[in-house]
């Protein structure tokens, strides 16, 4: 039983930690996507106060067109993170399975043994009331 409840205690701390993991992701994407927006003011911003928007242009603001690859840069790394978030929901999926199946072994065992421990008493009732019937 002391086993069992150990593995279950390493059960949840592993579908704690992928949790962890995947609100860690979402977060990272979180803000890549505020900073990405941020930066798109900023890009809107610099090409008014210029007033040009065309990126080929010769004139084009240097902090506009360095703006611009950052903001690129960071919803590409969202993008990235997205494969990893679907990878670390997958493994969460799996750890919090392998938990319940554990749970369910627990819950199981403890209903076997709460019957037996009936069966005995009963038996043992059963013991009590016979002695007093041939007492009788």
């Amino acid at each position: 039983m002391k086993s069992r409840d150990t593995l279950i205690r390493l059960k949840r701390f592993n579908v704690d930690e992928k949790r962890r993991r995947v609100a860690q992701i979402e977060a990272m994407m979180a803000e890549f996507d505020r900073m990405a927006v941020e930066l798109d003011r900023e890009i809107a911003a610099e090409e008014q106060r210029a007033g040009i928007s065309d990126l080929a242009h010769f004139a084009y603001p240097t902090y506009a067109k360095a703006a611009r690859t950052r903001r690129d840069n960071l919803r590409d790394s969202a993008d990235e993170l997205k494969g990893q978030l679907t990878e670390a929901q997958a493994e969460l999926g799996e750890a919090f399975e392998a938990l319940k199946k554990v749970e369910i072994l627990q819950d199981r065992e403890r209903s076997a043994d709460r019957a037996a421990e009936a069966a005995r008493e009963q038996a043992a009732m059963d013991r009590i009331g016979l002695a007093r019937v041939a007492r009788a």
